[in-house]
């Protein structure tokens, strides 16, 4: 059984990371998806809980969701030791995939192999939040599945409080 890695916040997952884990299932028999920083919400970077993340990756997966764990893992003080942290929670994995460069790293220092995936142009989280935020096209950019869970925990308007909190306390003006 060969199985990966895939490490991201998915702060909302997308179609990009939905094709993420197509890559990597094309290659590896199952799929781990970490949900890091899962301790941080209700912040303009991260302003869905844990749990709604895992339910998102879960219903935006559909059927790849047979091949795949969902394991959400907070971060830890050291950034050295948080590679071994991830470990102890995951089941065991040959290989990593992330787009963040640092993660890559860390866990090339564990010896692991580490691979991107390949990125959709346009798509990405802050992308997501934003267009959320200035009330422009988001759902395009998502799977319908996890648009219809945004929609249910009122997701929208959550990302618009906090976009224009952090936008009042600059001392700059939001519209939208």
């Amino acid at each position: 059984m060969k199985r990966a890695l895939f490490i991201g916040r998915f702060q909302p997952f997308h179609i990009g990371h939905l094709e993420s884990v197509k890559h990597i299932l094309s290659t590896y028999d199952e799929v781990v998806v970490v949900v890091a920083a899962a301790q941080y919400s209700y912040t303009m970077e991260n302003p869905f809980t844990a749990g709604e993340r895992v339910e998102m990756v879960k219903r935006g997966l559909g059927p790849l969701y047979e091949r795949s764990y969902i394991i959400p893992i907070d971060n830890v003080p050291s950034n050295y030791e948080w590679p071994r942290h991830v470990l102890n929670y995951t089941p065991r994995a040959e290989a990593v995939f992330s787009n963040n460069r640092f993660v890559r790293m860390l866990f090339q220092e564990y010896g692991y192999r580490t691979y991107e995936t390949p990125l959709v142009e346009g798509v990405s989280g802050s992308i997501v939040r934003r267009r959320m935020a200035e009330g422009g096209d988001w759902r395009s950019l998502v799977p319908p599945p996890v648009a219809s869970l945004i929609d249910e925990i009122n997701g929208v308007e959550r990302v618009k409080s906090l976009y224009a909190m952090r936008v009042s306390m600059r001392g700059e003006r939001f519209e939208g």
